[in-house]
């Protein structure tokens, strides 16, 4: 039976040490030991010498093969099957993906060709604080390896006294007059003692707990590419938001200079003398002023949504501004992967995954409790007159061993190990349903985006039929032959029916970015760190000496188009 070499984890086996052998009593190693002494005893006191020597340098030697060939208690880890359709149902129309899709991996918002939003959204990974905390996490869980790490080795420690001891003249003596003409007695006594102590991990507690670490690690790992892939996608959300109140915004100033031009003709027409009541004339005016409040408060939305992007890269509002610019008339292709290999391209669900292998590892920690605990220990301490008594003649050593084993604990250990059971079930729905989940928001977009582009066409449509309507009211408006209240209601129609075309585009947008964020943004599995290379990281010596954290460090300036008071308004 092999084993790895301390610190790695590897497949547990199942329990195979017969408790006398665990010990070594019935070891092929320490029968020689005792043979050698019972030689010792009948050849001399030489070879009784050579025996002892030997048994000095076999037991250490004896002591680590009994540790590296222990048990490993526990369930082994297999991943729990997730329920994975063949097909997507909303899939009509769409590309899957090829291995050609992939060579920007991760650069996901590159499809949209948009210079300033490759700009911003390059910025979350560096200067973002929510993905700071977690890349803070992750460091945080290759520590707690190292930590779990430690318990293979033994621990030493050493330190140093100084004892000064005065005796009184009295002390010990029956003579009062000698004792009291000699004086006092003064001495000083120095100690160096050096000890240690191993916990032999017998049963692989230690084993299971790096295992269970190093999944944690891994998972921290995708939880922190989730971070970075949500934080993205919230802020191309923001950003398209921000294009559609730039459209909006661009809309209603169109609309204004329309209305205001209604206005003009009614008002004219009124003072001329036509059929044109004061009613029509501030209705005209109401329209009018009606816009310009709207036109208003799609000012305040921009603004939330410039704060909220320059939150989303780590900065003050202050020291963020976005020029203008009109939302584009359609969303790009997206590839879709097969539903087979979404539970691959999706941070979250790996991170669940790495969960599950994490709480099954810590069954084996609790299981090992049913074992008895062993442990060694040793001493040498050096005593003299002197300040440095180092010499084999000063010294005092000590050597032993300890099996602890508890024999009653009013099931305490079986409550713990059920515990990690039922921890261990909850992770595996935890993962299922977050495979369903991923499931459920592809299908979400899938069907959102298919079928805001049919509503798209179709209010494309109305809005230039309106429009068309609109333009023929008003000239028989002007001719006399309608009312004012005819175009008013065809005016409004248009306005309302051009909102809608821009909320069906911007949908599509964000439907888009959701559908990336549920496909993984061009994530894989392969970006997880794997075990060998988080438990490779052992160190004596602490790893992070900065005081500051790097995505402060690093924040760079934000190469962004500023937007002055003179810049031109867009136009269609």
């Amino acid at each position: 039976m092999t084993h790895p070499p301390p610190g790695l984890c590897a497949p547990a086996e199942p329990c195979c040490i017969v408790p006398g052998r665990a010990f070594g009593i019935y070891s092929g190693g320490f029968s020689a030991v005792l043979a050698s002494a019972h030689a010792g005893l009948c050849r001399g006191a030489r070879v009784q010498r050579e025996a002892y020597i030997r048994a000095q340098y076999c037991a250490p030697a004896l002591i680590i093969a009994l540790a590296l060939t222990g048990c490993t208690v526990g369930p082994n880890y297999n991943r729990e099957p997730a329920p994975t359709p063949t097909t997507f149902k909303e899939l009509k129309g769409w590309k899957l993906a090829d291995p050609s899709d992939n060579r920007d991996r991760g650069a996901w918002w590159r499809v949209y060709k948009d210079h300033a939003l490759d700009t911003l959204v390059s910025q979350v990974e560096i200067s973002n604080q929510t993905v700071a905390a977690s890349a803070a996490a992750y460091e945080q869980a290759q520590a707690v390896i190292r930590e779990a790490q430690a318990a293979l080795f033994p621990t030493a420690t050493a330190a140093y006294g100084v004892t000064r001891t005065r005796t009184g003249p009295l002390v010990g003596s029956s003579n009062s007059r000698l004792a009291s003409a000699t004086g006092p007695t003064y001495t000083t006594t120095y100690t160096a003692p050096i000890s240690g102590s191993w916990d032999v991990d017998v049963w692989g507690a230690v084993r299971r707990q790096i295992e269970s670490n190093t999944a944690a690690a891994q998972a921290s790992a995708a939880d922190l590419d989730n971070a970075k892939l949500s934080e993205q996608a919230m802020l191309a959300t923001a950003y398209f938001g921000l294009r559609a109140a730039d459209s909006l915004e661009d809309l209603l100033r169109r609309t204004v200079v329309q209305y205001q031009k209604t206005y003009d003709i009614v008002n004219n027409q009124f003072k001329a003398g036509y059929s044109v009541t004061a009613g029509d004339v501030a209705t005209a005016l109401a329209n009018l002023e009606t816009t310009q409040a709207q036109l208003a408060s799609v000012a305040v939305q921009r603004a939330q949504y410039e704060h909220s992007i320059a939150m989303l890269i780590g900065r003050p509002p202050a020291e963020l501004t976005i020029a203008p610019h009109l939302l584009p008339g359609g969303i790009p292709k997206i590839p879709v992967v097969v539903p087979s290999s979404l539970l691959e391209r999706r941070p979250d669900i790996a991170a669940a995954e790495r969960t599950m292998q994490q709480q099954n590892a810590l069954i084996g920690v609790e299981e090992a409790a049913y074992f008895p605990a062993i442990s060694l220990s040793s001493m040498l301490q050096f005593v003299g007159p002197i300040p440095l008594p180092f010499s084999a003649a000063r010294a005092v050593g000590s050597i032993g061993a300890t099996g602890t084993q508890t024999l009653f604990n009013g099931g305490l250990t079986s409550a713990q190990v059920d515990a990690a059971r039922a921890t261990y079930w909850e992770s595996i729905a935890n993962y299922r349903q977050t495979v369903l989940t991923a499931f459920q928001q592809v299908e979400d977009e899938l069907a959102a985006i298919h079928y805001y582009t049919q509503a798209l066409s179709k209010q494309q449509s109305a809005v230039k039929h309106e429009q068309t309507a609109v333009n023929v009211y008003l000239n028989q408006f002007q001719a006399g032959t309608v009312a004012f209240t005819t175009v008013v209601t065809a005016e409004i129609t248009l306005l309302a029916d051009e909102e809608s075309e821009l909320t069906y585009r911007q949908d599509l947008f964000l439907a888009s970015v959701s559908l990336i964020e549920a496909l993984g943004g061009g994530w894989d599995t392969a970006l997880v760190p794997d075990q060998f290379e988080l438990q490779k990281g052992f160190s004596l010596v602490p790893k992070l000496e900065s005081a500051t954290p790097l995505a402060t460090e690093l924040m760079p300036k934000i190469q962004t188009p500023s937007n002055p008071s003179s810049a031109p308004q867009p136009t269609q």
